[in-house]
Formats: structure tokens, sequence, C-alpha cells
């Protein structure tokens, strides 16, 4: 029998025990943290109690509303500057590691001004400053158990506030966790760190409330699944958790600790808070073909989701209890059952709140008409490239004009869509982005991607767990953690989540993708050119209204023409499009002519055999599945 800690002993079992769950810097304050939320109504529901505390506000409070948005969410990602801020409080001064992230991560990987640099130094004085505050207005000794969660850029400040706790209350036992602690990264961060007492990985909804009602009980927890302990000296796994199979058996989520701390802060009246829903868990994609690059699901890919009844009762009482109708669903992906559950159900309620959700690309026009019926306002397809030869690089079961069909199709239905372009795949080629560029110049009216991007090796990926199969050579973790780890190399690479590599063929990706990069940002910036529109001609066929480039030109189509461009609103074979014309009167080379002639306009697009109309329906048609 082992216990959390050698030095921890376990005491009686007591009648009342307390929780704190905290969520530290730098966390969204603009949305509550729907794991703490999940866990504070699991404990309440078992008779424990348990408070929680988002100290993001209070660090607001100290630096000012936009220096913490700037860190939180306007400085590149993988800078990790949230993180750098609280490193000298955790490790102590360290000066050589501090000129090494201005120099080699902020001016050399992120081509950051020396202003960023400068404001960087500002706000680490403060950081010290909040969390000498956050010792002093809690009360830890009122708490036997504290619980830090930890996901992107909030590990240091959590390790640092938890490492003050220890020392000062070291009869409060400490638990982390979070995805910066799932698997190895929790293992090698829990043997690194003796103040943290135990970790709760990957899905804690079970083993956290069972690892408290041990605690509570003055029971050792080796037989609580899913947990990372000591037994000594020495950092040990637990068996590991099955991920949780009911959702519907999840309560629901308790927000109001978020709204306490977004009323009761002096910045907060600046954010416009929204709520988060959770309808499934893991990637049923993923599952059968997990895309090369993608990490997020980490150890738990398989797909569950709620029931369409618990979903519509969880945002009737969430929308009812806190005021608020704008909602984030988290999912990876959305379960295509929905479509005739949830969805149909949503939009017979009026669409009861405005929701986001993550889909897949190859959705049908019927499908993105239903998503806007129920309410879904915003979508993130994951598109990632306008190359079928990339797509298929990174097992996306999507093509280019599959892409840009759903772009035309959510411009109709008044649905944005999220998306950004990445290259970099081990494999691609000059002639995948040479390919795009006519793509691009032909829908640059339609949504423009939020960015370009070169691929990261990301641990839990494919490229992660095999990187030799894609070419991958020299992996190691990204520099920056040399910056905030004074940890050897071997320990980096269990902490790390972002990795660095090399191309085994040396390929320089910057070369071919370059002038694909400079028209997407010239897309970006000019947010738009103008639109494509399709309407009905009152005395039969289409009009084409195209008012791109600042100029306005119509085209009329009729008798056949309109029925092969009709044809090709959804993606369409070449020889689907010319039997659609021949069925009209026309003969196959006038009906290839009229294509070509469309291309040459941007009416339409091709790739190989495949054609695309990309004329937005004005009106939306009211019944997706009719021909405009």
């Amino acid at each position: 029998m082992f216990h959390p800690r050698a030095e921890l002993r376990l005491g009686p079992a007591v009648s009342t025990y307390r929780v704190l769950l905290v969520s530290m810097p730098w966390h969204g304050l603009d949305r509550p943290s729907l794991g703490l939320s999940l866990l504070q109504a699991a404990l309440r529901r078992d008779g424990v109690a348990c408070d929680v505390r988002y100290l993001g506000f209070d660090l607001a409070d100290l630096i000012g509303l936009p220096d913490y948005q700037w860190v939180q969410g306007r400085l590149p990602h993988t800078a990790f500057a949230g993180e750098w801020l609280f490193a000298a409080a955790l490790h102590g001064e360290r000066p050589a590691a501090d000129d090494a992230y201005d120099e080699t991560v902020l001016r050399g990987v992120h081509r950051q001004p020396p202003e960023t640099i400068a404001r960087l130094r500002r706000l680490r004085g403060s950081c010290a400053r909040f969390l000498d505050r956050c010792l002093a207005s809690i009360a830890w000794t009122d708490y036997d158990l504290v619980g830090f969660t930890s996901t992107f850029e909030q590990n240091l400040a959590s390790l640092a506030l938890a490492r003050r706790v220890k020392e000062r209350h070291p009869g409060v036992v400490t638990v982390f966790g979070g995805a910066n602690w799932e698997g190895d990264m929790g293992h090698e961060l829990h043997a690194r760190f003796p103040f943290v007492d135990v970790v709760c990985g990957g899905e804690a909804d079970v083993s956290f409330p069972a690892l408290v009602q041990r605690m509570r009980a003055g029971a050792a927890v080796d037989e609580v699944p899913g947990l990372i302990v000591r037994r000594d000296g020495a950092s040990v796994r637990t068996p590991p958790a099955a991920p949780i199979t009911d959702l519907d058996a999840l309560p629901v989520p308790c927000f109001d600790a978020y709204f306490d701390a977004l009323g009761g802060s002096a910045e907060g009246a600046a954010v416009r808070p929204r709520l988060l829903l959770e309808t499934s868990r893991g990637c049923w994609w993923g599952a059968r073909h997990h895309c090369t690059f993608c990490g997020l699901n980490g150890e738990a890919m398989t797909f569950r989701s709620k029931s369409p009844e618990r979903v519509l009762d969880e945002i009737e009482h969430l929308t009812r209890r806190h005021g608020l109708t704008t909602a984030g669903v988290v999912d990876n992906i959305l379960d295509m059952r929905y479509f005739t559950t949830l969805l149909p159900a949503l939009a017979a309620a009026g669409a009861p709140a405005d929701l986001f959700y993550e889909v897949k690309a190859n959705l049908s026009a019927a499908q993105v008409k239903l998503l806007a019926d129920a309410g879904v306002r915003e979508i993130q397809p994951g598109l990632e490239s306008l190359s079928d030869h990339v797509l298929a690089l990174m097992r996306k079961g999507t093509t280019a004009l599959r892409n840009i069909q759903l772009l035309k199709w959510c411009a109709e239905f008044g649905v944005t869509a999220r998306w950004n372009l990445l290259f970099g795949f081990p494999g691609e080629t000059a002639e995948d982005y040479a390919s795009m560029l006519p793509l691009l110049d032909a829908c640059d009216f339609l949504q423009p991607p939020d960015g370009m991007d070169a691929i990261r090796l990301d641990r839990f990926s494919p490229f992660h767990q095999d990187p030799e199969r894609f070419g991958m050579t020299g992996v190691r973790p990204m520099e920056v953690y040399r910056c905030l780890y004074p940890f050897p190399d071997e320990a980096l690479r269990r902490i790390a989540y972002y990795f660095d590599f090399d191309y085994a063929d040396g390929m320089r990706p910057l070369d071919h993708a370059g002038p694909v990069m400079k028209r997407v940002r010239r897309w970006i910036e000019r947010g738009g050119n103008g639109t494509l529109a399709l309407l009905a001609h009152p005395d039969g066929g289409l009009v084409l209204v195209d008012t791109r480039d600042e100029r306005t030109v119509s085209f009329r189509l009729t008798g056949w023409r309109a029925a092969v461009y009709a044809q090709c609103d959804r993606v369409t074979a070449e020889r689907a499009a010319v039997a659609a014309g021949t069925a009209a009167g026309a003969t196959a080379e006038e009906v290839l002519a009229f294509l070509a002639d469309c291309l040459r306009r941007r009416l339409m697009v091709r790739t190989g055999d495949q054609w695309l109309a990309l004329g937005i329906r004005v009106p939306a048609r009211t019944s997706a599945d009719s021909r405009p």
C-alpha cells in the first residue's frame, strides 16, 4: 500500500473535507473551465464542499485587461510568453535562459520587435506580485486539497503558486491535471516537482472524485485508477483509467464560480463571456483515419456522445441560469447522427443558442442549412489545404473542391467558417502549391482563412508516434522548453508537447509555399473581394452578378448553360456536367467550351476532372437539396 507522498500522513476519516480547484493565468477570461466546472458539480453531488477560483481575473485586475489579453491571445502560441513570465517565480533567476528566450525564441523564431521584449520584461515583475497576492488573499488552511488545471500556458503559473502553497501549508494536498499533465508529460513533471502530490491523468471525471473520497476517508489511493503518486520517493502510475462511456451520466457543469469571478473583477465589464458545452469526446474520424499532424485527443480517441435529450436539457438549463445564449461546443468533431436528432430539435425549438462546432469539411448543402437553422453560427471545418495531394498526406478525407464548396454553402446560409491553411507536410511538392494559386484567385470573395502556418510536430500525433515513417528526423523539443525548464534533454522530451524536426529529404517548404502565403496574406488583409451572386431570373434561367475586383459584371445563363451550371453547384465530375448539358440539347463540345469559359471568368473552379460552380445563391434556397 502506498500514499501520494512518503511524508504525507493521511489522518482518520473526516465528516467535512474541503476542496479548492484553481484555474491560473493564462486562462481565457471569456469562458469558464469546463473541466473544473464538471469536477465541482461531481464533488458537490457526492456531498463534498468544493470551491473554484479563476485567478486570471486577479492578474487582469493587477496588470490591466489589455496586457492580459495581449499575452493570452495575441502573441504567437508557441512562444509560450505566458509561461516565461512565471519562469523566474518557479525556478529562480536564470539570466542565461532569459537571454536565450529573448534572442532565440522571440527575436529568432517569432521575429518579435524590441517593444514586445520590453513589454514582457515589464510584466514579469507584476506576475511575482500576483503570486504573493494569491498566497495572502486565499485562506489556504480552509482546504484539505487544492487542485490545479493546466492547459496551454497555465503550467508554470500553477506550479509557482503550488510551490508557495506547499511551502507555507505543507498539510494541503496538491493535485494537478489537464492536458499538460497527460501521459509521459505528467509523469515527468510529477517526478521533477516534489511539491505536487498527485496527478490525475486523462479524463478525471471518475478518478478525481474517487481520490477525494479516499483522502476524505483516510485511505490509501493505490486502487484509484488514472493517478500518478509517489512510492518510496518514485513517481508511480496506478492502473489506467477507462474513458467515460456514458456521457449522460456526467453532471451538468457548474459555471457559477466563473460568473462570480467575472462579476467581481474590475476588468470584467469589458469581457464578453460565453458558455461552454460538451456534447461528445474523442474523434470518430481519428479513430479510423488519424490525421497525421493531430494530437488533440491525447490518449482518449474513442468517440462517445451525449444523447440529444441530454444536450437539449443542458442548453436549456445553462442559458436560463446564466442569461447567455452564446456557447462554444468544445467537441473535436460533430456527431453526424445529430443531423437527424439534435440539430432538427434545435431548429424546431427556434435555435435557442448561438453555437460553435467543429465539423468535417465534406458536408452537404442540406447539412449546412440545418446547422444554420439549428443556431450553429460558426464552424471550424478543418479545411487545412486546397491541394488534393496535401490533403491526402494529412488523411483529411476531403478534397480541395469540397473545401471550397463548403465555404460557398457557408456564405449562402450565413455560417461563418473559421479555418487555416497548413504547409510543410513531408511529401508535398511545388506543384501542390502552384495548383492552389488559381483556386485562391477564384474564391477570394469567400471567407478567408485566419492564417497560413507551418505544421508542428505535436505529441500524440502520428507524426510523433512514428516520425521516421513520415520522413521526419532529428525530432527534438522546441527550443523554447530549454528557456522554461532547467532540466536535461531527456526530461524535456517527456515534458514537451511541441517538437521541432528536420526533413529527411532536405525539403525547404517555404521555397514552394512562399507565393501561396503571399497570396493568402493579401486575401486576409482585403477581407473578401466582392461577391459572386447567383439569382434565378424571373423569365427562367440564372443570372450571375460578379462584383469582384471592384467592378460589376452580369451573366445570364439560359437553357443548357443554366442546367450545366446548376449541375455543378456541388462538386461534379466532368462527364456528369457534360451529360446535364447534352440532355438539355447541347453537344459535348459546346459544354466543354462553356466549362472552359466559366473557368477563365472564375465562375467555376476545377481540379482534374472535377468541377464546382462558385455562384452563391441569393436568396438562400429554402430547400438545400433543390437545384438553383
